[in-house]
């Protein structure tokens, strides 16, 4: 039995590692060894709680626990993590996915650990096709948002900028203009957040502000 056990462990991480590798090469909060560890976590307890407490039950006749109840935390639980990989920060949410993928790789490991390896490998590659062919199909329908942030000397250099943003489909979501007084003259920093309604190169986006030379593009993250 012991080394059934292992065995589902084992399945368990492995699988948790496939996702977690795809999340690693698209540079996101939570890696492999994010994934690796809740999936390996969650086969974990549901292996407690099914098969824990064999023993304490053999010793005292008639006494019956609920099989369910270790593993259902496991569910509420993995949202601790999940908000973790979640960054909010000038009306941009990120990590949203990769939390979604850890809540959906701790189900596979549950179920890995519960020896439904068929469910497991499924769901895993459900969960890849969630986050990769998904993503291929519909990923040109999906709006991007992209903060920047640049400088001019010549204010009127800003709404030329503006201008030629909208001009080449962005939208202006925010907008904060400083101040800033230099040996030069004064320094006018433009703080944006542009939307667009698909995902565009940041170097093509840097050099589309550039056009102009009074505008100095100091960082589009």
């Amino acid at each position: 039995m012991t080394w059934t056990f292992i065995l589902r462990l084992v399945a368990a991480g492995l699988l948790g590692t496939v996702v977690g590798i795809e999340r690693e090469w698209r540079v996101k909060e939570a890696g492999f060894r994010t994934h690796f560890l809740v999936s390996l976590g969650s086969a974990l307890f549901m292996i407690v709680s099914q098969w824990g407490f064999e023993e304490f039950l053999a010793a005292h006749d008639g006494l019956r626990l609920d099989p369910s109840r270790v593993a259902a935390q496991v569910v509420s639980g993995i949202g601790f993590i999940g908000a973790g990989a979640i960054i909010f920060q000038r009306q941009i949410v990120r990590g949203l996915t990769t939390a979604a993928s850890l809540w959906a790789i701790s189900g596979v490991g549950m179920a890995t650990g519960a020896g439904m390896y068929g469910v497991a490998a499924a769901a895993t590659v459900l969960t890849l096709v969630g986050l990769e062919v998904l993503n291929l199909i519909f990923g040109s329908f999906s709006s991007h948002r992209t903060p920047i942030v640049f400088s001019t000397l010549d204010r009127d250099a800003i709404p030329v900028a503006l201008k030629t943003l909208r001009n080449e489909g962005f939208a202006v979501i925010s907008y904060a203009l400083d101040r800033e007084r230099s040996s030069d003259g004064t320094i006018y920093r433009a703080d944006l957040l542009v939307q667009s309604r698909r995902r565009r190169d940041d170097d093509a986006l840097m050099e589309l502000l550039q056009r102009d030379p009074r505008i100095l593009v100091e960082r589009i993250s």
